[in-house]
């Protein structure tokens, strides 16, 4: 599914008008029938009920008084609350206002708010938020945050038209309050508002309806990629039934320290979850029995460590002769940051050809000094930090890598040319090409140790298995995130494990494949 900004969707409208000739008036028809149908499909016939819609002065309360003048038609009862003065009310949406019964519209300009139609709260069986569109960036202040809060406590359906009041359309953020919504009816494409949080949370059902935008404009916008089962499922690439072990990569996870066992295992073992024809999983040779014992599928190998119990440059040569004939290398958890192992890490960068996986450990080595990347040689390396990771990789603030995460991962991406995984709700992946995308599945119970492992494991199972590295990374950390969601769904979102999620691979990759 592709989504766009708030300002993509306007340009969009404009060329629709100027390009293709239609009248803005007959996009707002559109935009009204397409909620009113929705509407109606969801809450079922009129008999007896009241709608109130709560409209703003522009084009998004345009829309509301189309949804009003078809709603009533359908033998709905409505009344129509504008926070506006009529002289304000202009254009296209100054034409739709006009069709309605002046006898169902209430003009309440600021500060009047919505407190003197209390009655009309209490009396609606459903209320639409018309109130502001995908336009809007200052913060909702005075009655236009009285009359969303009145609507929030009101105790009834809300369903807003194109996105909640008070979401940014284009990050998703609150600005200062917005409606909780049910369901949220949008135009043409999704915004990218109502897939990042905490805008997701409050658009409740999410529905994206044809207004009648050319499927060119569609396709020429600039967008991003939502990665949704639908995509996930066009990513898997069949199995063909001649297939062996060798048909499936070798993966080599290098990983492991005294007290970081369970990482390295985890890594491996979701690695053969994902589907690896073959993993070795290379650690220090005093810690080899451990793993041994942790992983049974999985292969090892141990590397001298000097009963250290982490790696150190007299790991190097054997573990450069591993790496020969391996399909794809996952680098870092569970590895240790102490100075000797993370100088071997860049090492490694600047050594290994092959499509690498660098999490963790790996991340921290790689954040004292990120100018090593220039020196990579691998053209597939794929690094996957959490926001802290992310901000020490790039030199600056958490706080300012989350207040727009897809600038952060884009821009190092492009920057640095790698596949840049931004972990989060709402997992940002960047390629060095531009491309954006963002996943879809996951939910709080991730929020524990040892998942960054299991993802780690699959990002390179599935390049090992020869996915092109931006499907291996979306479809990666989708799979990811729904094996977790189909373990919520089973046993509940807390206490959750990585193992769990571990374990559940081969049936996330089923429902995909049916």
């Amino acid at each position: 599914m592709k989504v766009v900004t708030g300002e993509t969707m306007q340009r969009m409208d404009r060329r629709a008008i100027e390009e293709f000739g239609i009248p803005g008036i007959d996009l707002m028809e559109h935009a009204g029938r397409g909620c009113s149908a929705a509407i109606i499909e969801r809450f079922g016939p009129a008999a007896g009920r009241m709608v109130l819609i709560v409209a703003g002065k522009g084009n998004n309360g345009g829309d509301g008084y189309v949804i009003a003048r078809l709603l009533q038609q359908e033998g709905w009862e409505v009344q129509t609350v504008v926070l506006a003065p009529r002289e304000e009310i202009a254009g296209d949406a100054r034409v739709n206002l006009d069709r309605l019964d002046p006898g169902t519209v209430t003009f309440s300009p600021p500060p009047a708010g919505l407190a003197p139609f209390a009655p009309h709260l209490e009396r609606a069986s459903v209320i639409i938020d018309a109130l502001f569109g995908t336009g809007l960036k200052s913060e909702v202040k005075g009655s236009f945050a009285e009359a969303i809060n009145l609507v929030n406590a009101a105790g009834k359906p809300v369903v807003a038209v194109d996105i909640p009041s008070g979401i940014d359309a284009g990050t998703g953020r609150t600005l200062g309050v917005a409606v909780k919504a049910d369901v949220t009816v949008t135009f043409a494409l999704a915004k990218l508002g109502h897939v990042l949080y905490p805008g997701a949370e409050l658009c409740g059902d999410l529905r994206v309806v044809d207004i009648g935008i050319p499927l060119q404009v569609a396709a020429d916008a600039e967008g991003y990629d939502f990665v949704d089962h639908g995509t996930a499922c066009r990513l898997v690439r069949p199995r063909d039934r001649r297939a062996h072990k060798g048909s499936f990569g070798h993966c080599l996870v290098v990983a492991g320290s005294t007290g970081k066992t369970g990482a390295a295992a985890m890594a491996a073992n979701s690695a053969v979850r994902a589907g690896s024809g073959l993993v070795t999983l290379a650690v220090p040779e005093s810690l080899n029995a451990i793993l041994e014992m942790k992983t049974t599928e999985a292969m090892t190998l141990p590397l001298p460590d000097g009963g250290a119990g982490r790696l150190m440059q007299d790991s190097v040569p054997a573990l450069l002769e591993a790496i020969g004939g391996k399909s794809a290398i996952a680098l870092g958890p569970g590895i240790s940051w102490h100075p000797e192992t993370a100088r071997l890490i860049r090492d490694l960068v600047t050594k290994i050809e092959t499509p690498l996986v660098i999490d963790a450990d790996g991340l921290n080595a790689l954040s004292e000094d990120p100018a090593i990347l220039k020196r990579k040689r691998s053209n597939c390396i794929v690094l996957t930090p959490h926001p802290g990771e992310m901000a020490r990789l790039a030199g600056t603030s958490t706080a300012i890598i989350e207040a727009d995460r897809i600038a952060a991962a884009r821009e190092f991406a492009e920057q640095r040319g790698v596949y840049m995984i931004l972990k989060g709700a709402r997992t940002v992946i960047a390629a060095p090409d531009g491309r954006v995308a963002i996943n879809g599945s996951g939910n709080p119970g991730m929020a524990s140790g040892g998942m960054g492992d299991v993802l780690t494991g699959i990002l390179a199972s599935l390049l090992g298995q020869g996915y092109e590295p931006f499907d291996a990374c979306r479809l990666g950390v989708f799979i990811h995130g729904y094996a977790a969601d189909l373990v919520a769904a089973d046993k509940g979102e807390i206490g959750m494990s990585a193992v769990d999620v571990q374990e559940r691979l081969p049936w996330a990759f089923k429902t995909l494949t049916l």
